[in-house]
């Protein structure tokens, strides 16, 4: 897998989780997908880098 593909999957699935995000209304659940999302951002600016 090249860096464009590694970098379009993360950024495929921090939007999956951002959606995820709007429909959860328990807050652990909620509080644990911000964590993920949280780390994919952080691993596509390292990838950017």
């Amino acid at each position: 897998m090249d860096d464009n593909e590694q970098q379009q999957e993360l950024q495929d699935q921090i939007m999956g989780y951002r959606m995820m995000e709007r429909d959860i209304t328990d807050p652990l659940a909620l509080g644990l997908l911000h964590d993920i999302v949280a780390e994919l951002e952080a691993a596509l600016r390292s990838a950017n880098e």
